[in-house]
């Protein structure tokens, strides 16, 4: 059975077709109301980004999704998890410092925020799934416990993910540092004719497991966590894993701690994509690259699988930017994830979501 997916365009000439009355017309027609009860408390889960990004979810955007469920009488936080690589939001106090800096305070939001895994992301609780690679998911607490979720994606790029939407955000996004290793579960290699000696991959490695030899970078497996932080700095991709055996089996991890984060919620969260600025990495990079696509839009549904579909295939019917990162796939209907990383095939993550049961990759796209 298809799912529905509501989508909006950008396009407007008065201000009752503004992005703000966008986004509040988005979530009622998508039947977000029905999803939110009185004296709920609920999450907003979203990305703060990572210093140094730009291309995080607007805080004003985020503002008409506090106000509408306010107006059913909830209490709205706004939450993430801290990051397993060392950066901005690795800690609690620096999480949280930094989504203040990118505008998310209460005078904006109007709303709290909470760092749903704790101080050193030891605030943790488990969910039976019973699923290929997990009998179990490794969760941040705080949002388990809250009594109702709206997920909130800033849709793009991914170094190993190949995009990043709807269920990544669930899955690294909802999980502790334990939960992010569990998904990862890989180790990272060095090529050392390509690798240039610049020492990048070994400041930022949070386990210390990278040291510099002769100028090449030297990986110790019994460290390494496969957090994949190194491959995003490396300027040469010299840094790698090994594509052709890990990554199917990383993306499932992934699609199952999404499920495991849908199911402790039931029939109680929903889902909004936003389709602009869509860089080619996620907004954990300490940097936001020029859009590859232009903007198009904003989704809502309550099935994240057929959220991140419809998202995949709204931006490959996009003519792609030359002049960005995208390397090739520029006509329309081509694959500009497959055009950025044509080592990773993306939709992994929503063919193994809908294999487990997490929802449907079937869709009615509903234009409002």
């Amino acid at each position: 059975m298809s799912s529905k997916v509501y989508f909006v365009n950008l396009r407007t000439r008065t201000d009752k077709g503004n992005k703000i009355s966008k986004i509040r017309n988005l979530f009622d027609q998508a039947g977000f109301n029905e999803l939110i009860k009185k004296d709920d408390i609920t999450a907003i889960k979203l990305h703060f980004g990572e210093r140094g990004s730009d291309g995080f979810i607007s805080p004003l955007f985020v503002r008409q999704v506090v106000d509408k469920i306010k107006e059913k009488g909830a209490k709205p936080f706004l939450t993430d998890t801290n990051t397993l690589y060392s950066g901005s939001r690795h800690n609690s106090v620096d999480h949280l410092l930094t989504a203040l800096e990118h505008g998310f305070d209460y005078t904006v939001t109007g709303a709290p925020i909470i760092i749903a895994d704790g101080l050193r992301s030891d605030n943790i609780t488990e969910i039976e799934i019973d699923k290929k690679h997990f009998k179990k998911v490794k969760l941040a607490k705080d949002i388990v416990n809250a009594d109702s979720v709206i997920v909130l994606s800033h849709f793009k790029g991914h170094e190993m993910g190949g995009f990043g939407g709807a269920i990544k955000n669930l899955a690294m996004g909802g999980a502790p540092a334990i939960g992010k290793k569990e998904q990862h579960g890989t180790k990272i290699v060095v090529d050392e004719d390509k690798c240039i000696g610049c020492g990048g991959c070994s400041e930022v490695c949070p386990e210390q497991a990278i040291t510099m030899s002769e100028m090449k970078a030297n990986i110790d497996l019994d460290k390494c966590i496969g957090c994949g932080e190194c491959l995003t700095v490396c300027p040469v991709k010299a840094n790698g894993i090994d594509w052709q055996t890990d990554l199917e089996a990383f993306l499932e991890r992934m699609a199952e701690y999404g499920y495991g984060f849908a199911k402790a919620h039931e029939k109680r969260i929903g889902y909004i994509n936003f389709l602009i600025n869509i860089t080619p990495d996620c907004d954990c990079a300490s940097w936001s690259d020029a859009p590859i696509v232009p903007d198009i839009g904003f989704l809502a549904s309550t099935d994240p699988v057929a959220i991140d579909q419809a998202s995949y295939d709204l931006v490959n019917k996009q003519c792609g930017f030359s002049e960005s990162f995208l390397s090739c796939n520029h006509e329309s209907g081509a694959d500009k994830f497959k055009g950025l990383r044509s080592y990773i095939d993306g939709t992994i993550q929503m063919r193994h979501g809908e294999e487990i049961g997490m929802g449907s990759r079937d869709y009615e796209l509903i234009v409002l």
